[in-house]
């Protein structure tokens, strides 16, 4: 048997995911983080994007984060995310039109336009694209 640890990945609303892991796969501030058991504590922020979960019996699972915190401590990690969800929720159709009209909205920049929502807004969009490639990428 592995060597695992706990995860839990909870967003404002919910708890997503709680359960043992041998890894987790997230993107931080500063680069990409692969967490295994016996990792050093940390707490750095996350970048919006997949959050890949790696099981003990060879499987993984993905998970959209829209941003947020990964704390490593003895034996748990826990993603704090303001929105996170299976990858299989992710609505790719409304993604990819989000992120449409975020791309307009700062192309066609107007008296009242906010470029720091419309950037946050394409981010966000094309993280939950991101995440449903990855997805796919594990599927094949």
């Amino acid at each position: 048997m592995a060597m695992t640890m706990h995860c839990d990945i909870v967003s404002a609303e919910r708890e997503i995911f709680s359960g043992r892991v041998t890894m987790v796969v997230a993107t931080g501030t500063l680069g990409e983080l692969g967490i295994m058991p016996g990792h050093a504590p940390l707490l750095t922020g996350i970048k919006p994007g997949p959050v890949r979960l790696k099981f003990d019996d060879g499987n993984e699972e993905v998970f959209f984060a829209s941003g947020g915190f990964l704390e490593v401590q003895p034996g748990t990690v826990t993603v704090l995310a303001d929105t996170a969800l299976r990858a299989d929720d992710v609505d790719e159709a409304a993604a990819a039109n989000a992120k449409e009209a975020a791309e307009r909205a700062l192309h066609d920049q107007q008296a009242e336009f906010d470029f720091s929502v419309a950037a946050a807004q394409l981010a966000e969009a094309s993280a939950r694209l991101r995440t449903l490639e990855e997805l796919k990428k594990r599927r094949r």
